[in-house]
C-alpha cells in the first residue's frame, strides 16, 4: 500500500491508483468533466487539477499516480483560481440560454460554475455557432454547447465499438463529427443513445425528455423487460406516465449501458394498440370476452389437441417481460401438466 496525504487527511491506496480515484474512495469532491470511470483517462478538461507539494505545476488528478509521501492539496488558493479560470474559459464560449435549456438542472457545468461563482464569461470576442442537428428519430445535437470534454468520442469507441464520432478540425474550429461531418443518422450511427447518457452539458439531447425538466418527474428503478439479461433503468414518470428512461448508474448488471429497445421504447406502455382486454376470435372476427371465458377456451383446446394428437404437438413460448417465477411456473405446467417439454422463451442466449 501506498501512504500519503490529502489535504492533510493520511490516506492509502493501491498502487496503480490515481489521485482522483483514491479522493474519491475517501469521500474528498475534486470536479470533473471530462473523467468517466469506465472510460480511459482523457485528462482534458483539467478541472480535476490539485496541487501537489514539491512540483511546480499543478497536476491532473485523474491522470497522476499516488506516490509514497505526496502531499496533495484539492482547494488550495492556486488550485481554485486555476479551476476558476477554466470555467471562465468554458463559459466564455458557452450559449447562456441556461433558463430554458433542457440540461438545465442536470449540467455539469452549470453546477461547477454556480459553486465557483462564474456568472458570465469574461473573455469576449468570436463564439464557436452550429445549426442544431435534430434530423435523426432520437437526439438533439448542438455543437454550440460541447465544451470538448470527448466523453461521447471514448464511449462510441471504448463502449459501443462503433467509432461513429471522433474529434474533428484544430484549434478554435475543433469540434465532434461524423466521417465527412454528416449529420447524424442511421447510416453512420447505432443511435444507442450512449453518449446522450455520457454528455455533461446541452449539447445532446434525448428527444422523448426534450421540454420536461427534471424535477418534473420521479424516477422509478426497474428492470428492463424486453429480454432476459435484466438491465436497470430508472423510469421518468411526469403525472403518472412514462414519459422516458434514463440508465441508472448503479446498476450491478448493466451500468449506464442501454441497448436501443430499453432506452427509447417506451411508446408501447401507453400505445392504443396495446392489448388490455382477452380477445376470441368468433367468425373471423376478434370480439372481446372476460379472463374466465378465454381461459375456459385455452384449456378445451389443449385437452382436445393433447388427446387427439399428443402432448409433443403442443409447444409453450414464454417472455422476458414475465417475472422468473412466472417463467418457472409455466415451463412447470407445460412439462408437467401437458407433458411435453416443448418449452421456450423469447430471450434463450
Amino acid at each position: 500500500m501506498i501512504r500519503f496525504t490529502i489535504n492533510g487527511k493520511e490516506i492509502s491506496a493501491e498502487k496503480g491508483t490515481t489521485i482522483l480515484e483514491a479522493a474519491k474512495a475517501n469521500n474528498i469532491e475534486i470536479p470533473t468533466l471530462c473523467y468517466a470511470k469506465d472510460l480511459s483517462t482523457f485528462g482534458g478538461c483539467r478541472l480535476c487539477v490539485v496541487e501537489v507539494k514539491g512540483q511546480k505545476n499543478l497536476v491532473a488528478s485523474c491522470a497522476t499516480l499516488v506516490k509514497e509521501g505526496m502531499e496533495i492539496y484539492t482547494k488550495s488558493e492556486k488550485v481554485i483560481k486555476a479551476r476558476k479560470d477554466i470555467l471562465d474559459l468554458l463559459i466564455s464560449n458557452h450559449p447562456m440560454d441556461c433558463l430554458t435549456c433542457d440540461k438545465v438542472g442536470e449540467c455539469d457545468l452549470q453546477d461547477y460554475a454556480y459553486e465557483y461563482g462564474i456568472k458570465e464569461g469574461s473573455y469576449k470576442g468570436e463564439k464557436k455557432h452550429y445549426a442544431i442537428d435534430s434530423l435523426n428519430p432520437v437526439m438533439e445535437r448542438d455543437q454550440s454547447k460541447c465544451i470538448l470534454c470527448g466523453k461521447c468520442v471514448r464511449v462510441c469507441k471504448e463502449i459501443q465499438v462503433t467509432h461513429a464520432i471522433d474529434f474533428s478540425d484544430r484549434g478554435f474550429n475543433t469540434k465532434i463529427a461524423t466521417a465527412f461531418d454528416d449529420p447524424i443518422n442511421r447510416d453512420n450511427c447505432r443511435l444507442c443513445g450512449q453518449c446522450i447518457s455520457i454528455c455533461p452539458t446541452g449539447a445532446l439531447i434525448n428527444k422523448q425528455l426534450k421540454g420536461i425538466r427534471p424535477w418534473e418527474v420521479e424516477k422509478v428503478k426497474t428492470t428492463c423487460p424486453f429480454c432476459g439479461t435484466g438491465c436497470n433503468f430508472d423510469l421518468n414518470v411526469k403525472n403518472g406516465k412514462i414519459v422516458g428512461v434514463t440508465p441508472n448508474p448503479d446498476s450491478p448488471v448493466n451500468g449506464t449501458s442501454l441497448c436501443v429497445k430499453g432506452r427509447y421504447h417506451v411508446d408501447f406502455i401507453n400505445s392504443p394498440d396495446r392489448l388490455t382486454k382477452p380477445l376470441i376470435k368468433v367468425n373471423g372476427e376478434f370480439v372481446e370476452s372476460t379472463w374466465e371465458e378465454a381461459m375456459d377456451l385455452v384449456v378445451d383446446n389443449l385437452k382436445k389437441t393433447k388427446e387427439n394428437y399428443g402432448p409433443d404437438t403442443i409447444a409453450g413460448l414464454s417472455s422476458a417481460r414475465c417475472t422468473n417465477e412466472d417463467n418457472f411456473v409455466f415451463q412447470k405446467m407445460m412439462r408437467v401438466a401437458v407433458g411435453t417439454n416443448n418449452v421456450d422463451h423469447c430471450a434463450r442466449t
